[in-house]
């Protein structure tokens, strides 16, 4: 249920975009026209913009000003929390109530409601467990009832029967306009 990547930005390649930045504050106060700038550190012609954006930043609050600020927002759980929502999934979904082994997303919701009173949406619910390395399942799953030799008869005799003509009786025509192809 796991895998090694998780989301977003790695450490090294935040440390990666924060020497950027601090190289080109040294261009900056060595007098080097922004244009020039993007162009040395070989960032994108649309990253002038932002070569504009860092030159402001050291203005106003010099080369802290570009240092990394950290995560946009902060998570809703702490890691702390995170790792008992992970003790609690283990568990499965009959300890937490529910009649069989299936965990939904709507059902991590109500158990974060009820264990840790927080709510989240769906969807950040699932950047979360994504970000920890999670990733969705789904069970291949036959009845144990299934009879293959049934199945099989069926899809030979009935199925070509409910399934109709695949041509037309008549020659149809590819135009919206002409009433003959509706």
């Amino acid at each position: 249920m796991r895998y090694p990547q998780g989301g977003g930005l790695t450490p090294e390649r935040q440390a990666f975009r924060e020497r950027i930045r601090l190289e080109a504050a040294e261009r900056f106060a060595a007098g080097v026209s922004n244009a020039e700038v993007a162009k040395d550190l070989r960032v994108s012609v649309r990253s002038v913009r932002s070569v504009q954006r860092w030159r402001r930043a050291w203005h106003s609050a010099g080369v802290e000003g570009l240092g990394s600020a950290g995560p946009v927002s902060r998570p809703k759980l702490s890691e702390a929390l995170f790792s008992v929502l992970e003790q609690e999934l283990v568990k499965g979904p009959v300890a937490h109530g529910w009649p069989d082994q299936t965990w939904t997303l709507s059902r991590i919701k109500t158990l974060l409601g009820r264990r840790f009173h927080k709510s989240m949406t769906l969807s950040a619910i699932a950047r979360m467990l994504h970000r920890h390395g999670f990733s969705h399942q789904v069970p291949a799953r036959r009845a144990v009832e299934r009879d293959e030799e049934a199945v099989a008869g069926w899809v030979e005799e009935t199925w070509p029967q409910a399934e109709g003509p695949w041509r037309r009786s008549t020659p149809g025509s590819s135009s919206r306009t002409k009433p003959a192809s509706r």
